[in-house]
């Protein structure tokens, strides 16, 4: 049994659960992508997998402003939210683009923009 109190959600075992528990997974899962996609650099990397099919980090620091190390951080970060894969091939890791999730972030985002399009259009305040 799930109780509500003071809007904490508590199992009957009194374990406090996490509030994002409380949310739908198609906004976590849009909460998560946007995270991932909060940094500028993690946009340029997405922007350099997407003109290529695959990557080797080296490459991409090649395109950027930032030392490898840094570009390691934010492939990790796009890794951990889904958007990017990798394979480690010898001692470089080839990146590209998650092409089974790439179309649900477009499908998504594009959902939530035009819920936010069709808000915009209408008079509320």
């Amino acid at each position: 049994m799930l109780l509500l109190y003071r809007k904490i959600a508590i199992n009957d075992k009194s374990m406090a659960l996490n509030k994002s528990d409380l949310f739908e997974e198609r906004d976590k899962k849009l909460a998560q992508w946007a995270k991932a996609l909060g940094h500028p650099a993690r946009i340029a990397i997405l922007r350099v997998l997407a003109r290529r099919y695959a990557c080797i980090c080296g490459d991409i620091t090649d395109e950027l402003p930032l030392a490898q190390s840094t570009v390691s951080q934010h492939l990790k970060a796009l890794k951990e939210a889904g958007l990017i894969k990798g394979e480690i091939e010898g001692v470089r890791t080839c990146y590209c683009l998650d092409e089974n999730v790439i179309p649900e972030v477009r499908e998504q985002f594009g959902a939530f923009a035009e819920l936010l399009n069709k808000t915009v259009n209408e008079t509320c305040c």
